[in-house]
């Protein structure tokens, strides 16, 4: 396991939990802030999860669509916008009862939770690499360098160009029938994203 995939996975792990402890907190806050204005049982209990999980939903909706490179769809970062604002205000609600400094804490673990679900996404997002179902060659696995240029390549076979075989060899020190290898596999990719 190289570095930064040692690196990434404990950062996830590490974000995952304090999203789930920040979850839990939050939760009770909305959950008590909502039996105090009028909802009981079922009701109440599935109001913390409404919002916390609008968040969710939005955000990955959001990861979807990048992932998939097209632009985030407006309702998708208008029910973000709307669940942060929901969560953070219960939490505030719920503490201001014990003053300024009481609102504050008990915001906290709302904006926890929102930066910690984000974290994560955001290493989703970044560590996206060449999966597996891409169109191979033929039939056959990705040529030697096939994966490492389709990364390195990515913007330019979303766009549907491909770079040359110039380009490729000279950029990954291969020779020709190498790069004409890698360019009909990056072909097929920018084919198949078109």
């Amino acid at each position: 396991m190289t570095g930064d995939r040692v690196i990434r996975a404990v950062a996830a792990a590490v974000v995952t939990a304090v999203a789930a402890f920040a979850a839990i907190v939050s939760y009770s806050h909305v959950y008590d802030l909502g039996r105090a204005h009028g909802q009981s049982g079922t009701a109440a209990r599935l109001l913390p999860l409404s919002v916390d999980g609008l968040i969710l939903a939005a955000s990955l909706v959001l990861l979807h669509e990048a992932r998939n490179g097209r632009g985030a769809p407006a309702l998708a970062r208008w029910m973000l916008a709307l669940g942060v604002g929901a969560t953070i205000a219960g939490n505030v609600l719920y503490g201001v009862a014990y003053g300024p400094l009481g609102a504050v804490v008990s915001a906290w673990p709302a904006v926890s939770f929102i930066g910690a679900v984000e974290m994560c996404l955001h290493l989703v997002r970044s560590s996206r690499t060449v999966p597996a179902s891409v169109p191979h060659l033929n039939g056959h696995a990705a040529p030697e360098g096939g994966a490492e240029a389709a990364r390195k390549y990515a913007a330019e076979l979303a766009a549907g160009t491909v770079p040359s075989v110039r380009r490729i060899r000279r950029e990954m020190h291969v020779g020709q029938p190498r790069a004409r290898e890698v360019r009909a596999y990056l072909a097929a990719i920018a084919g198949d994203a078109g």
